[in-house]
């Protein structure tokens, strides 16, 4: 299945993308809240689970094929790659939330873009960014540090002292993000329906987050306070299903270069969050950090001058 490319992003694009980033900050908040109640890697496991029956459903309603029959040759492996790839992304990132704070781990695994622009020109010469769009990204990064900048250097760190395990596995989660990017965009996956490219990746994390719960000796409790009931609901629904399908649709249509580099703002839109939620003040960090990451992303998305 073909799917017509745009160049740059357009208004739907980056409606969708600023969406995402606005519910995946406040998601960042509900997993750890509900890591003191449900076990990370089972919670994971539940979260997918639900998002699995949705998105099948969701398939079925939309008369997309649930097996592998008429796809492209290797695309069947490439999603077994790419669901492995994603069920040790959150994997990563539930078990670091044990030993770091939300804000501390995801300002690693935001580092993600960075994965996708070394790594992805080397099979799609086009998602190459040019050297200004370079600078914007840094610009971005910068900006994420900066906002972040008390929790990883100021005295939070020493009620944290195995902060650097959860800090590896973030910096691993997105390595492994940016990784799945490169798969779906470089291997007959990508010419596979959005749908069917996320369906490979929830079912293959309900198929292995379970076992990997158990090796853990993690404790499997159904009895969920409506807090934790509501979290999961919310991360299935909205995050796993409602999302993750507006991210790989729009994976399908325009550069996962310049759509990657909006993920940026949600370390930001987690911190904003914190300050709503748990009265957590904004500083001028914070201010200037908004503004670095919105230079950033206007950078890296501007349409080149003509020739």
């Amino acid at each position: 299945m073909a799917f017509a490319r745009k160049p740059h992003l357009d208004t739907l694009a980056v409606s969708l993308l600023l969406a995402c980033c606005m519910f995946w900050g406040f998601q960042q908040v509900l997993v750890k809240a509900t890591v003191a109640e449900v076990a990370p890697v089972f919670q994971a496991f539940v979260r997918f689970a639900l998002a699995s029956a949705a998105i099948a459903a969701w398939c079925v309603w939309r008369g997309v094929r649930l097996s592998s029959a008429g796809e492209p040759a290797g695309a069947g492996r490439a999603g077994l790659l790419a669901g492995a790839l994603f069920a040790g992304e959150f994997a990563c990132i539930y078990l670091g939330l044990q030993y770091t704070s939300a804000s501390r781990l995801t300002v690693f695994l935001y580092a993600s873009p960075f994965w996708v622009a070394l790594l992805l020109p080397r099979f799609i010469p086009g998602e190459r960014l040019q050297g200004a769009q370079w600078l914007g990204l840094a610009a971005a990064f910068v900006g994420v540090g900066l906002a972040l900048g008390d929790g990883l250097l100021g005295p939070a760190n020493a009620a944290l002292p195995r902060a650097w395990v959860g800090d590896l596995l973030g910096l691993a989660a997105g390595l492994m993000w940016a990784l799945t990017t490169v798969v779906i965009r470089s291997t007959p996956l990508a010419r596979v329906a959005p749908a069917k490219q996320l369906f490979y990746q929830v079912g293959v994390s309900t198929a292995v987050l379970p076992v990997l719960s158990l090796l853990l000796g993690e404790a499997w409790v159904w009895q969920f306070s409506p807090f934790a009931w509501g979290s999961l609901l919310a991360q299935a629904l909205v995050g796993a299903f409602v999302s993750y399908l507006a991210w790989m649709w729009m994976l399908a249509h325009y550069p996962a270069t310049r759509i990657s580099v909006f993920v940026f703002l949600t370390p930001v839109f987690a911190l904003l969050f914190g300050a709503w939620w748990l009265g957590e003040p904004i500083t001028a960090g914070l201010v200037a950090a908004l503004v670095l990451v919105a230079a950033g992303i206007v950078v890296v998305n501007r349409k080149p001058a003509a020739a």
